[in-house]
């Protein structure tokens, strides 16, 4: 009854003038059956539906997610702040910009380093609309058959318009790598080209998201496909003392100068800022402790930056010599004797490079 009642109204629309109306209903109604199976199936525990399965190991292709508000933290600077706002407000009043002859297809391209929150951003807006998310998995959807990568595309897309979602195409490098290196076959090519077909394809207010660490990579006419695009830096200054506050929490107490963790800390990820501040409240739990120890939180700083930089820090005396070379005031002998619950005698034996403890990595 209510397919039919929709065809009389398609029929009004088109009477009258407004053929892009009609032309959207009658689009609706070919997906009706598809988008009743989907809300019958979301009923059901997990809420997923018949998510797509690759058709060669019979794995998902997607992840299904429902964020929160609550669960999601993101700490960007103003001036992305204000284009993800555009951005939503592009995704929750297409209709209204449509009619006005001024919308926007909502697709954001967000790009930048590992860490900086790429995945993270993609939750929080998909949390924003109140939409399900979304998440295309790589792993399964690249098929080793030919022309199974591209099938499997076409499905993820036709059952991302079922029903209201956020589509969140994570690493797209993997399919939208550039065309035209004489390296590629041919097969890795028509896989970018179905990609910007299924792109084209959808419905203009569908909200797409499609995240790379690898933006050099990407295919010219991917980026075109994207009106939005939001680049993630290394977090600031400012950004750094919020993390801190807000990953310490509770743990981060007064006795924590947050000042000189933010200065320690530049030139590092989000993600890495999360890691520290999670291994230093878990410290001060086993030592029952209600804060954290802050040198105890400034080596796992320090030797997480030293891992980030490729130095391989393999012994204890490895570290004590790094912390010692990094910040002789911070790390003194008395402070690092505590810190490693042995005496000042055996740190002085191992900045001296003594062998007592076991073999000795190399310290550049």
């Amino acid at each position: 009854m209510a397919a039919s009642y929709a065809g009389l109204l398609a029929e009004k629309l088109e009477t009258a003038g407004e053929r892009e109306q009609a032309i959207m209903v009658r689009q609706r109604l070919v997906r009706a059956p598809k988008a009743l199976a989907s809300a019958q199936d979301a009923a059901s525990p997990g809420g997923a539906g018949q998510l797509p399965i690759d058709g060669e190991s019979r794995l998902h292709t997607v992840d299904f997610s429902r964020p929160s508000s609550g669960e999601v933290f993101v700490a960007l600077p103003s001036g992305l702040e204000r284009r993800v706002a555009d951005f939503l407000d592009a995704s929750r009043h297409y209709d209204v910009l449509a009619r006005a002859g001024a919308a926007i297809p909502p697709r954001m391209l967000i790009f930048g380093p590992s860490g900086t929150g790429k995945t993270q951003s993609a939750r929080w807006i998909a949390a924003q609309l109140g939409l399900p998310l979304l998440t295309v998995r790589c792993d399964t959807l690249v098929s080793s058959l030919l022309g199974q990568t591209s099938k499997n595309l076409r499905r993820v897309f036709e059952y991302a318009q079922g029903s209201p979602a956020v589509l969140f195409l994570d690493e797209v490098d993997a399919l939208a790598s550039a065309r035209g290196n004489e390296r590629d076959v041919g097969e890795l090519q028509r896989v970018v080209v179905s990609l910007l077909q299924n792109i084209d394809a959808l419905e203009e207010n569908v909200v797409l998201i499609a995240a790379t660490n690898h933006d050099r990579l990407l295919d010219p006419a991917v980026w075109r496909r994207f009106a939005f695009q939001l680049p993630m830096p290394l977090p600031d200054a400012g950004l750094r003392d919020q993390l801190w506050r807000k990953h310490l929490g509770a743990f981060g107490g007064t006795g924590v100068d947050f000042a000189t963790l933010t200065a320690c800390s530049a030139g590092v990820t989000g993600a890495l800022i999360e890691q520290v501040s999670l291994d230093a409240k878990r410290h001060a739990v086993m030592a029952r402790q209600t804060s954290v120890d802050e040198a105890e939180t400034h080596r796992r700083l320090a030797l997480a930056m030293a891992l980030m930089q490729g130095k391989e820090l393999s012994s204890v005396d490895d570290e004590v010599r790094w912390l010692r070379k990094l910040d002789m005031r911070r790390f003194s002998v008395r402070e690092l004797s505590r810190l490693y619950g042995v005496t000042t005698r055996q740190i002085n034996n191992m900045m001296k490079g003594s062998k007592s403890d076991g073999p000795q990595g190399k310290v550049e």
